[in-house]
């Protein structure tokens, strides 16, 4: 009996808390019209349903408490509707007692300064370190003379998966640019399997396709690739032809950070050329 008594009181939270979250929210701020004759504050349950993709009786139900099993896109998308934040999605997932989808950790942390040393030490090869979302969160001189000032870019401009994607640069940086970004999105879809319910993902995934003909056409077919590529070939526009050996190396402090490091290719004028562009 207790915990029947426990369950009805669970979905009765849950029916209060969709019902004063949907009170908060303005027609404007999910744009809607507000209407002449809205005697309801807020959204009405016609609304979220539809703006939710979920069925209007199903919704009614759920507002009433009713023990109805909510599964993970059903909350993900009143989530959206609704306009939660962080803490409130939390609640919203135990409330509907489902386990809370593994998130991307966003790093905004400067990395230490024996990693910076590092990196600037590493004169005349281009290095970067990523953080699990795939942003360049640190670099060297050489990274920014081969890939652009990182410090004069925002946040989505620093994601590697971005730039190479809606950059006109990269597409003239890269050679063979199609094999390249075809490859990084086998290894950015690999890295980011375990995360596949997170909403910052999907709205990276979502805006990308929004702005890149060739990622749109290319992440529906579901490829993978977990090998790390071993040799870049540049078309620098100062330097001209750069070729480099790329290595991966996972940060040892459990910050799931990763450094990448541009060795120029033995045998190749590419020491030279960087020597030359660091003045």
């Amino acid at each position: 009996m207790a915990n029947l008594n426990n369950e009805k009181h669970r979905y009765n939270e849950l029916s209060d808390f969709l019902k004063t979250r949907r009170a908060k929210i303005l027609p404007s701020q999910v744009g809607l019209s507000p209407g002449m004759n809205r005697r309801t504050p807020g959204l009405r349950r016609e609304e979220v349903a539809l703006l939710a993709g979920i069925g209007l009786t199903w919704y009614v139900w759920l507002e009433q408490g009713r023990p109805i099993h909510v599964s993970t896109q059903v909350i993900e998308s009143l989530s959206k509707v609704l306009l939660l934040d962080k803490q409130e999605r939390i609640h919203l997932y135990l409330l509907a007692n489902q386990p809370l989808p593994a998130d991307i950790p966003g790093y905004q942390e400067a990395v230490s300064p024996i990693l910076q040393h590092f990196l600037d030490s590493s004169i005349f090869s281009p290095s970067l370190v990523l953080d699990q979302r795939w942003n360049v969160i640190a670099w060297n001189k050489a990274a920014c003379l081969i890939f652009g000032d990182f410090s004069e870019m925002n946040v989505r401009d620093c994601n590697i998966v971005w730039a190479v994607f809606t950059d006109n640069k990269y597409k003239q940086l890269l050679v063979d640019w199609d094999l390249h970004a075809k490859g990084l999105i086998g290894r950015f879809r690999s890295a980011c399997g375990q995360y596949v319910e997170d909403s910052w993902l999907a709205q990276f995934i979502d805006d990308l396709k929004a702005q890149s003909t060739e990622f749109n056409l290319w992440w529906p077919l579901h490829e993978i690739e977990s090998n790390s590529e071993k040799y870049k070939k540049l078309n620098h526009s100062i330097a001209g032809i750069l070729d480099f050996e790329v290595s991966y190396f996972d940060v040892s402090d459990n910050s799931g950070l990763r450094l990448i490091v541009h060795t120029p290719l033995p045998g190749t004028y590419t020491a030279s050329k960087m020597e030359s562009l660091l003045g």
